[in-house]
């Protein structure tokens, strides 16, 4: 069964949105880098020229597609990457919006839905804190997961110590730039402390949000990437509810 975990930050409120900075836009790149002895592998971009669309499988897990090159194909994407937690038998554990089509129920309760990635009505994607259903309802895009490792530029406080595992995340400086992709097997608390003091890009992480993990795992970058394809997969992978996949606006 999937744990039920207390939220252990006292603000619920979403943060007031950043303005998007103007300058210069570079287009995706692989961007790699070990941190505090965690290895970092995905894409960076700008969500002035692209975004990630949120793709769910109505009939379940790997029922449309077994793995995130699929996913990636089937909307000419840049790359995929697996998204959020899903239950036993296969249902969103948290809400999920997909070209404003909504799926699975608002998560109010664990910290694995503590988070929220969206694209709302005026495309503006955004990290941020779990507060309220009503408070996402003009979103096009959004996947609850979590928890939230990078808040505020800061580590999240009380994030797992205990458990080592591959972790798929997506990060951003709060404005344009993004960067999603996967780590080495490390615990929560780890990661949160080494995202707080570096990034597998140029610029510093205002917000970090965890994926589902582990054997979940699956990222997929095209060779329309310089330096693709990749795909990191394990051999005991096992099919997921949902997933990101990065195409151009």
């Amino acid at each position: 069964m999937i744990p039920i975990i207390p939220e252990t930050s006292a603000s619920l409120a979403d943060p007031e949105p950043a303005p998007i900075l103007s300058g210069p836009v570079t287009a995706p790149r692989i961007a790699r880098k070990t941190i505090s002895g965690i290895q970092l592998e995905g894409v960076s971009f700008d969500s002035r020229t692209h975004c990630l669309k949120v793709i769910d499988q109505k009939d379940g897990p790997g029922s449309s597609f077994p793995t995130s090159m699929d996913a990636a194909n089937s909307l000419g994407g840049l790359m995929a990457i697996n998204g959020g937690f899903f239950t036993p038998d296969g249902n969103p554990l948290g809400l999920v919006i997909s070209d404003a089509k909504s799926t699975g129920g608002w998560n109010a309760a664990s910290s694995l839905g503590s988070g929220i990635y969206r694209i709302n009505s005026s495309g503006r994607a955004s990290i941020s804190r779990r507060s309220s259903r009503s408070a996402v309802s003009n979103s096009q895009e959004l996947l609850q997961s979590g928890p939230l490792l990078i808040e505020n530029s800061s580590a999240v406080r009380g994030l797992d110590s205990g458990k080592s595992a591959l972790r798929s995340i997506i990060l951003t400086d709060g404005e344009s730039r993004w960067w999603v992709g996967k780590t080495s097997s490390c615990s929560l608390a780890d990661l949160g402390r080494a995202l707080a003091v570096s990034s597998p890009t140029s610029w510093k992480i205002r917000y970090a949000l965890n994926l589902d993990g582990g054997r979940s795992t699956d990222l997929f970058i095209s060779s329309k990437v310089p330096g693709g394809p990749v795909e990191r997969r394990g051999f005991l992978n096992r099919p997921v509810r949902n997933f990101l996949v990065l195409t151009g606006r």
